[in-house]
């Protein structure tokens, strides 16, 4: 049985008038196109996810809810005198405005950080501590 070689037979007509295109185009820019001109193209949304989760701020703990936790839980004579600052990596971070206040709330520490594990999220807050401010 006789081989049939491929090369005995012309281009499809799209397929030629495509080749030649591709063959002006490189030409005219000087160099070979590049096939995928999207393959380095990626969306926002995810590149800020993981700026987000690098430094540590994709907790997904709104900040207003943190607030109103923390003012529910301490009352109002504590919450005048305290403030969230920031939650990263499952610290809350408060900061108090007098040494005796802060004294205080150290020694109440297990128990507030227990009470705003029930309120936020057992897996989301781990530890609290507090900064003079």
């Amino acid at each position: 049985m006789a081989r049939i070689d491929t090369a005995d037979f012309p281009m499809d007509p799209k397929s030629r008038a495509k080749s030649f295109r591709q063959e002006i185009l490189s030409e005219w820019r000087g160099g070979v196109e590049i096939p995928d001109t999207q393959s380095g193209i990626r969306k926002a949304g995810s590149l800020v996810d993981a700026i987000l989760k690098s430094i540590g701020a994709a907790d997904g703990i709104d900040e207003e809810r943190v607030r109103g936790a923390w003012s529910e839980l301490a009352g109002p004579v504590i919450a005048q005198h305290t403030s969230p600052v920031s939650l990263r990596k499952g610290e809350l971070v408060l900061r108090v405005s007098q040494p005796a206040m802060r004294f205080h709330l150290e020694q109440m520490k297990p128990m507030l950080l227990e009470r705003l594990r029930m309120q936020l999220g057992k897996d989301r807050l781990k530890a609290i501590r507090f900064t003079l401010g």
